[in-house]
């Protein structure tokens, strides 16, 4: 079985969540969604982040407004709607359960490794 496959697909299922808790700080360049992401060891490219950001504009989530760029072109900021954060706060609810669910299988798992390891 590949691990880095795993590894992947489990950060995908997360990517949605992460980049909504990024954008529910406070209006964000994408660039900014990047270097947030970098900082927490969840690598996105710019690739990837633009079809995502704009599938949570056309699902009313998120809105945007231009900004004039003293170098270069007018640069887009993205900052969450009503809707968006009521989605974040299911999402926010999901991601907890899960988290203490997978805490309480992953510590039972460990004292179960511990005592096999003793027998």
């Amino acid at each position: 079985m590949n691990i880095d496959n795993t590894q992947s697909q489990m950060r995908k299922g997360v990517l949605e969540f992460c980049i909504l808790s990024i954008i529910r700080q406070g209006e964000v360049y994408p660039s900014d969604i990047v270097e947030k992401m970098k900082a927490a060891n969840l690598n996105i490219l710019e690739g990837t982040l633009y079809p995502l950001l704009t599938r949570l504009k056309n699902a009313d989530l998120l809105t945007y407004r231009w900004v004039e760029s003293n170098s270069g072109p007018p640069r887009k900021y993205f900052c969450m709607t009503e809707k968006g954060l009521a989605f974040y706060h299911e999402l926010e609810d999901t991601w907890n359960e899960l988290a203490n669910a997978v805490n309480k299988l992953t510590a039972k798992s460990e004292n179960t490794e511990i005592n096999q390891n003793q027998l």
